[in-house]
């Protein structure tokens, strides 16, 4: 029995398909699109003539906002669908695309196909209260279910759930700091597998600098572009998401690689803020966790960037993490220690199988 997984990014879709074997999944093939790349129905009919001898019998979508109440993998009815829809406003690059992938896939196969959505807010469901409270009034918070949700659950789950393999001797994991960088970007404090803080927030806006998002802003300066550009909510939702972070300081690209490549001076400020704020975020959570075993670095940028690893690490002997500056520089694409020997906290690059995850959450789901 065949498994696909779809999963839609801000910038791009991953489809893979597994094989539901008697102890394990078996891998059968993937794909990675831009989201602009061609009709998605065209695509998904591509791949699945290429690697499925069967059409699949189950699709697990990853879906970013859950909200308040799907805080956990769903079977997707009606529903399910109408509260990713009413949630979309708060994940502009992400809910729509999700929900228009499990459309296509309803056409294409079929309404006798079941699929399953898997939240990226639900590693964030029992966020501390402390944590995931804003200083708003009570009254308006829950009139409007505010609060921290935080997003990347998935490749957070992930990134602990890998370390725990790798250091069984560590007791139930230990205390961890993940981050996953890629045109979105995210880092979570982890104690023993519970997620104690995260820099996402009520949107996958908050926290660290991205590709195209600015991540954390003064409010202040929202209420003043408003006013003095006369700019509406959906001017200044398109300015934060869209045209700012890397692609906004540089004033030329969001891709991490063509930055790294150039000698122009606003890239290289987008590239030292981008570390510097993922910096000041790490000193945080070794706070909030009172230390830390591990710092975790998975995603497109964390994977394969070296030098913004390096950058992230820069100057932090005093809480002893100590780089190995050979093993960093090595470590692109695989997984690896990229910590010196005599380093307190283990520093590792874990490559990122968020699809994996999709399919075991599926099929732990849906009966077949």
């Amino acid at each position: 029995m065949f498994v696909l997984t779809v999963n839609t990014g801000s910038s791009s879709v991953r489809l893979a398909l597994y094989a539901r074997e008697a102890k394990d999944l078996r891998a059968c093939g993937h794909a990675h699109y831009e989201s602009d790349a061609g009709d998605p129905r065209a695509r998904l009919q591509a791949f699945l003539d290429r690697h499925a001898g069967e059409r699949p019998r189950l699709v697990a979508h990853r879906v970013v906002h859950g909200g308040a109440h799907l805080t956990s993998t769903r079977r997707i009815d009606a529903e399910v669908e109408a509260e990713i829809e009413r949630l979309a406003p708060l994940a502009p690059l992400h809910n729509p695309v999700a929900l228009a992938w499990i459309r296509v896939c309803r056409e294409a196969l079929g309404t006798h196909i079941s699929q399953v959505a898997v939240f990226d807010t639900a590693f964030y469901a029992q966020l501390p209260e402390v944590a995931a409270t804003y200083a708003l009034p009570r009254e308006l918070s829950a009139r409007h279910r505010l609060r921290r949700y935080g997003f990347h659950g998935l490749a957070h789950q992930a990134l602990w759930s890998r370390w725990r393999e790798l250091r069984p001797d560590v007791s139930a994991g230990g205390r961890v700091i993940s981050f996953h960088l890629g045109a979105g970007c995210s880092v979570t404090a982890i104690d023993r597998g519970r997620a104690l803080d995260t820099s996402m927030g009520f949107s996958p806006l908050e926290g660290l600098m991205m590709a195209t998002r600015s991540g954390d802003v003064d409010p202040g300066l929202v209420t003043f572009l408003q006013r003095v550009e006369g700019m509406s909510a959906p001017d200044v939702e398109q300015l934060l998401n869209e045209r700012s972070g890397l692609l906004g300081v540089s004033g030329t690209s969001g891709d991490m690689r063509q930055l790294l490549g150039t000698d122009d001076p606003h890239a290289r400020l987008a590239v030292q803020l981008y570390c510097y704020r993922a910096r000041k975020y790490l000193g945080a959570y070794l706070t909030v966790l009172g230390g830390a075993d591990a710092i975790l670095f998975g995603g497109g940028v964390g994977e394969n960037a070296a030098a913004v690893r390096a950058g992230i690490l820069e100057g932090l002997d005093w809480a002893g993490i100590r780089l190995d500056a050979a093993a960093n520089a090595a470590t692109t694409g695989r997984e690896g220690r990229i910590s010196a020997a005599d380093s307190r906290i283990e520093a590792w690059v874990i490559p990122v199988d968020e699809a994996r995850i999709l399919a075991r959450e599926a099929l732990a789901t849906v009966i077949l």
